[in-house]
This record gives C-alpha cells, structure tokens and sequence, in this order.
C-alpha cells in the first residue's frame, strides 16, 4: 500500500512539473508546436519498453480504435496546452478534476452502466464545483477555463475506450499506437505555426517528454501497487504543487474560488471512485 501511495506522489509531482514546463515553453512557442514534441519525445521515450517487449507491443485487437481515441487525445491535448498558456496553472488543474464526472456520466450514457441516487448526486455536485470555478453570470468566463472543461471531456471520452481497450491490448501496446496515432496529427496542427526551439527549448521539451512518461508509468504502478480508493486521495496534491509551482515560476495566485470549487470537484468525484470500488467488492462478494 505504501509503495502505491508513493508511486502516487511520483505522478502527481511529475505532472505537474511537466505542465509548469508546458505553461513555460507556451509563452515561448504556439501551444500546438509544444503539443507535437511533447507526443513524439514522449512516444521516444517509450521505446526503450516497446523494444524490450518485442513484436507483443504492437499487437492489437482493435487498430482502427487506436486511430479513434488518438484522434480525441490529440484534441484534447491541444485543448490543454492552449488553457495552460493562457490560465493560470491551479486553475486548469482544478478543472481538469471534472475529467472522472465526465468519464463516469459517459459510462451510464454509453456503456449501460447502472447509478443509484447517491452517485448522481456526486455527479451534481462534482459539476457544481466547476460551476464555482468559472462563476457565469458573475465573472466573465474566459478561453482558457472553457477549453480546459472541453479537454476534460475529451480526455473522459478517451478514458472509456481505454476501459474497452485495455480488456485485449496491453497498457505498453495501448501508449504505443497513442504516440504513433497523435504525433503525426499534432504535427499537421502545428506546422502552420512552426518555430524551431532553440537548444535550451529542446531541453526543457525532452524533459517535458521524460517527465509525461514518467507520470504515466507511476500512475499505472501505483494502481497496481493498492486500490484506487486508497491512492486516489493523494491525487489532489496536484492542486497544491500547481498552486506552488504557479506561484514561484509565474507569480500566480489562485483566488479562493479555484480552491473551493476544486476542493467540491475532488470530493465528488473521490467518492464515486469510492462507491465504484465498494460495488465491484460487493458483487465479487455476493457471487462467492
């Protein structure tokens, strides 16, 4: 349990290192050129594991799947790094929690899964933080926070295909065709905007590379490692080393709104990943 829970501490520490460096490189260059090395050094970075797998790694069930949920990762990659580059860091990490809400809401919509009334009232009020966030009719709803509410959908959308996915192909199989699918569509965004990065840009570029897939090989560990009701908690220190990071690196200061409503948002979805959990246990159960 313990080595979930620092695994835990890995990921969110390595994702939110890497969007301070996405928020850095975005002032300097269109958001779609970062979005491009990011998924290519990224899907550089795996290679190493793709190689000592062999041909097992790109085996897959579905291919035209892959080509799909790229397709919507990409967008809601791109989605991200345009909020990043005009939003403060806590912000969009606040919003980017409502991505489980849309992930769950897509699942009774789409794959028949059944709630009862508690989750949809932590739905409702997992929706309701995000609400308090962007404040309409009280404060003027900006691009940035827009556009990270959209990436989170997406990024749901993709979650549920993975669920689908990962029944047959691999997780090593299903990062391989995301980076072989999404580079050469980021590619196509960004090369209206192309800027070559000069060689201090490249740097922080392949670090912004190596840190994604770190956070994403601790992310995996640490599900594996203990149950998501138990790592899932320390998943919010996003918000605080966004909040830190954004305020040493940019001098950003989130306002109590970005607190109060990301709080609500983590609350609720933390207690559907509970109420999830408890179900599946009862059913294992009850079939025993």
């Amino acid at each position: 349990m313990l080595r979930g829970i620092l695994c835990m501490l890995v990921a969110t520490a390595a994702f939110m290192t890497m969007q301070t460096g996405i928020r850095h490189l975005t002032g300097e260059m269109h958001p779609f050129v970062v979005g491009f090395f990011r998924t290519f050094l990224g899907l550089l970075w795996l290679m190493p594991w793709i190689l000592r797998i062999g041909p097992a790694a790109w085996r897959s069930a579905r291919p035209l799947v892959h080509v799909f949920r790229g397709a919507i990762n990409t967008v809601s990659m791109l989605c991200t790094f345009v909020a990043l580059s005009i939003t403060p860091l806590a912000e969009v990490t606040a919003l980017s929690f409502t991505a489980p809400l849309f992930a769950t809401l897509g699942a009774i919509l789409f794959l028949g899964e059944r709630v009862r009334l508690r989750r949809w009232l932590a739905l409702g009020t997992g929706f309701l933080g995000a609400l308090l966030i962007l404040r309409p009719g009280f404060a003027e709803v900006g691009t940035g926070p827009i556009l990270a509410v959209v990436a989170s959908a997406l990024w749901a959308m993709a979650l549920l295909i993975i669920k689908v996915q990962s029944r047959t192909d691999s997780s090593v199989t299903i990062a391989l065709y995301m980076g072989l699918v999404m580079s050469p569509l980021a590619l196509a965004c960004a090369i209206p905007f192309w800027v070559w990065p000069d060689p201090g840009q490249f740097l922080m570029l392949v670090a912004v590379g190596g840190l994604g897939a770190l956070g994403q090989v601790a992310l995996n560990q640490s599900f594996r490692e203990a149950d998501a009701t138990v790592v899932l908690p320390f998943d919010f220190l996003k918000l605080i080393w966004a909040t830190a990071l954004g305020f040493l690196v940019f001098a950003e200061v989130p306002d109590l709104w970005t607190w109060i409503g990301g709080t609500v948002i983590f609350a609720a979805t933390l207690y559907i990943a509970w109420r999830e959990a408890k179900t599946k246990r009862d059913a294992r159960l009850g079939t025993r």
